[in-house]
């Protein structure tokens, strides 16, 4: 039944479609599965998201598999599921960039890299041409990035003309290379511009080959991983990408795990952008029973994270053998397969839910083991055409706040993907109020419009109840924009959907500003919207609770 059902995730599709104010705007379903991936890789930039949509497009940017980076091997393992957008951010442990000598007379300009790396293969060549023969001081600067030391394939190049050494010229060197995304000057320059580069006999232009000094840096920590908010670093370098559904961290290296701040960490900053968390099982965890009494006493409990246990078993290309991985990227993978097919809203299960052919658990797990793992928030990694859970019928994916010692409204995967999805779809698809007055003619634009998403939801099966005002709500006027909220130039839209018991709603409040807009979860009781407490439920529990900062 299931595999009739055309997948409302349009992948790659916008999250705002704005038209002018005398076209009536739409709210796009944004893609569900995006992967965001942090760690170490071969080569590439450092602290930049890239967008890639293939495992090619992550060797071509990123260096491909690399033993001592978890990370390649779980992007790749994250396509070969069936994923399909993966944003990378490199962080690297010290390193050094390998640098260009050019000839320039009696001295040398120097060049280093802007990446770090031994295999951050740079050249650069210099010309004259278009240069006024009487112009001593002006030269053209190419820099590429080729695939290997001494090939001719290009990877990536950037050309300088008309670039001179003196400060004061307009073209200063320095200054240009600030948007050189390959390489930097480094002083002291010399007296006089580089000479042309020339090719072997002098009778073709050449090019200088980047020296053997660059450095790879040593294994990961866990603060290079976390990096820092303030200078965008580490995770937090993905506040520069569009956005993105969930999140992977590999193991640091193949023989230590993430730490535990972390996981602390990445799960409220998960939190904070409405993604979820995909958590690799500890490495001593090497059996369920050793999985379930870990769990005891693990200090990491968390809504906006999963975990899927055991780890996974595929083949290392690069050792030609079978070798033991960390999962993350291969759950990744399988989700957004599973999204291709089903409904974010809908339980992963059967054939999307399983490891594809040439992965396997790395140990097994009995029907039982599965069953009590599940009710303490782990989930079982299965192989295609595995027997159900004997006894207990289908098992639905957990979050990590299953088991917790706290209530939670979001303990299944399912219903905390729903959530995140329709929130992060609802905002991205109203900022165009910010263009309209805000007044009550644009507050009924903008209900309407979230009801009629909402509405079609409804009717594909998102939510449940039987009555539309038990499956879903929405609130956009006074009641949420009081005068010094409009004053304040700002726009409040309530809204609201049952995903496991009609009529009782998780509830997010929409606030969208000229500075910035945001999207957070709001509690509200579960009679909140019915007619005779709506007004007091706002006043009391909302409103007053609103941070503005």
């Amino acid at each position: 039944m299931r595999r009739g059902f055309t997948s409302v995730v349009e992948r790659g599709a916008p999250g705002l479609e704005l038209a002018p104010s005398r076209t009536e705007p739409i709210i796009a379903r944004l893609p569900s599965a995006v992967t965001a991936f942090v760690g170490r890789t071969l080569k590439g930039p450092v602290h930049r998201p890239v967008t890639v949509a293939s495992f090619a497009e992550f060797q071509h940017v990123f260096g491909g598999l690399w033993q001592p980076s978890a990370l390649s091997y779980a992007v790749e393992q994250f396509f070969d599921h069936g994923g399909g957008r993966a944003v990378i951010v490199r962080v690297a442990n010290g390193g050094r960039p390998p640098t260009i000598t050019l000839p320039a007379g009696a001295g040398v300009l120097r060049l280093s890299g802007l990446n770090p790396g031994s295999r951050e293969y740079l050249r650069a060549s210099v010309d004259y041409d278009g240069i006024p023969e009487g112009d001593g001081d002006r030269f053209n600067l190419v820099v590429q990035r080729v695939r290997s030391a001494g090939s001719e394939l290009i990877e990536d190049q950037e050309i300088f003309r008309r670039a001179s050494l003196r400060p004061d010229s307009g073209r200063c060197l320095v200054d240009l290379l600030l948007q050189s995304r390959l390489a930097r000057a480094v002083e002291p320059f010399p007296a006089q511009r580089p000479d042309r580069s020339t090719g072997p006999g002098g009778s073709a232009i050449g090019y200088a080959s980047c020296n053997a000094d660059g450095d790879d840096g040593g294994p990961l920590t866990d603060y290079d991983i976390i990096g820092s908010a303030a200078a965008g670093t580490g995770l937090f370098a993905l506040s520069a990408a569009d956005g993105f559904n969930l999140l992977c961290i590999p193991p640091l290296s193949r023989e230590q795990d993430v730490g535990l701040s972390t996981l602390l960490v990445a799960a409220r900053y998960c939190r904070e952008r409405h993604a979820m968390l995909i958590v690799d099982p500890p490495a001593s965890w090497s059996n369920a029973r050793a999985a379930l009494d870990g769990i005891r006493t693990w200090p990491f409990r968390s809504d906006s994270a999963v975990m899927y246990y055991p780890r996974v078993q595929a083949l290392d290309r690069l050792r030609g053998r079978l070798e033991t991985f960390a999962p993350c990227g291969a759950v990744a993978g399988m989700l957004a397969r599973a999204d291709d097919i089903c409904p974010p809203w809908s339980a992963v299960e059967g054939e999307e839910a399983a490891l594809r052919p040439g992965t396997q658990p790395a140990v097994p797990v009995g029907d039982a083991d599965r069953l009590r793992l599940a009710q303490v928030g782990i989930n079982t990694l299965t192989v295609p055409r595995a027997a159900p859970a004997s006894g207990g019928g289908r098992v639905d994916a957990r979050t990590l706040a299953s088991g917790g010692s706290g209530l939670t409204d979001w303990k299944y995967l399912a219903a905390r993907r729903l959530g995140l999805w329709v929130a992060a779809s609802v905002e991205r698809g109203t900022r165009w109020v910010l263009l309209e007055q805000n007044g009550p003619a644009t507050w009924a634009r903008a209900r309407s419009l979230v009801d009629t998403f909402l509405e079609v939801l409804a009717e594909q099966g998102a939510f449940v109840g039987a009555e539309p005002g038990d499956r879903y709500f929405v609130i956009c006027d006074e009641r949420v924009n009081r005068p010094d909220t409009v004053a304040d130039g700002r726009v409040n839209l309530l809204f609201g959907f049952a995903t496991s018991r009609p009529g009782e709603f998780d509830a997010w409040l929409v606030t969208h500003h000229p500075a910035s807009s945001r999207v957070r979860p709001v509690s509200v009781n579960r009679l909140a919207t019915s007619r005779q407490r709506v007004e007091w439920e706002i006043e009391t529990t909302i409103l007053k609770k609103m941070d503005y900062r």
